[in-house]
């Protein structure tokens, strides 16, 4: 049986891909996703994004997805829901009443766009013993994940990772402040090469608004358990790829992380499926906390002209 899916806000393109890929629309059977199906969506209300929600809405009701006026009138004609807001600042307003109501929920990234609000979304699930699940795509972009197979095992050809240097653009938007936007992609990466235990960081940025671009970088470094140190380099300026440096007990490597046909979309719908059948998170709600304290002690540490910052979870 299909889980009856509900998507929340159409003001990001992942309504549609994501749609695409659960009901196989438009889209090439390699990246179809068993298991579930969208059954119901609200376009919602944007203050980031409102001239995207037109054009969403439109092609959503091309796909034949039936549409309501407010979020909550899915509560009880729908399994599970993907909060899929582009603005992450609206992430705990949205998600709030289905896990009251006890819907297992998917929020896309941000989680939040900052670490009180992420701390309450995880203290009302584990009070009303709701599953929640949150990711960046790029955790399951196939070069990360057959980097990191290949890491382990005594045949490893690299060893153990010991340290990395993550890239990837950081364009900044003010609901989505510092790193929350579109850095936390990259920060994902880092963290699925070197594990959630990072300790503290320092932060710095430069740069600003030249016409209407932003140029400049912001590059964080971070200090996890055990003395490896982790880079994060946040593009503002020239060409905008993601990728990383993975310092290993054997050998040093750079994979670009291009992902062709965005087959990260369809990797990571395949957790979240899987996540919405067995109700069981493929990443702990303590690494999904620290990442947002990470992104907040960055922001943090750059506004404190580069001070270093523990990370407070």
């Amino acid at each position: 049986m299909s889980i009856r899916i509900g998507i929340v806000d159409f003001d990001s393109s992942h309504c549609v891909e994501f749609t695409r890929r659960i009901n196989h629309i438009e889209i090439a059977e390699e990246h179809w996703v068993n298991g579930g199906r969208v059954v119901m969506g609200c376009p919602g209300t944007s203050i980031l994004s409102p001239e995207r929600l037109p054009g969403f809405t439109e092609e959503m009701k091309k796909m034949c997805v039936p549409l309501v006026d407010r979020p909550t009138d899915m509560i009880g004609r729908v399994d599970a829901v993907m909060i899929s807001s582009v603005d992450g600042s609206v992430h705990w307003e949205r998600a709030r009443p289905f896990i009251e109501a006890g819907v297992i929920c998917f929020v896309d990234k941000p989680f939040t766009c900052s670490l009180a609000e992420a701390k309450a979304m995880v203290e009302l699930a584990r009070q009303r013993r709701v599953p929640i699940f949150s990711s960046s795509a790029l955790r399951y972009a196939p070069e990360v994940v057959e980097f990191v197979a290949g890491t382990k095992g005594p045949d490893s050809q690299t060893g153990a990772i010991l340290g990395a240097t993550v890239y990837g653009p950081a364009p900044t938007r003010p609901r989505n402040p510092g790193l929350f936007h579109y850095g936390m992609h990259a920060i994902e990466m880092l963290f699925t090469l070197l594990g959630p235990q990072c300790e503290w960081l320092t932060c710095v940025r430069e740069g600003g608004v030249a016409g209407s671009e932003e140029v400049g970088a912001e590059v964080v470094t971070a200090y996890w358990y055990r003395g490896r140190i982790g880079t994060f380099h946040g593009i503002r300026s020239g060409q905008r790829a993601y990728g990383f440096v993975a310092y290993c007990e054997k050998a040093a490597r750079h994979v670009a992380v291009e992902s062709k046909d965005f087959t990260f979309y369809r990797d990571l719908l395949k957790q979240v499926i899987h996540f919405f059948e067995t109700r069981e998170s493929p990443l702990p709600l303590d690494e999904t906390l620290r990442i947002m304290a990470f992104i907040e002690a960055a922001r943090h540490s750059a506004e404190a002209g580069s001070a270093p910052m523990k990370l407070a979870v």
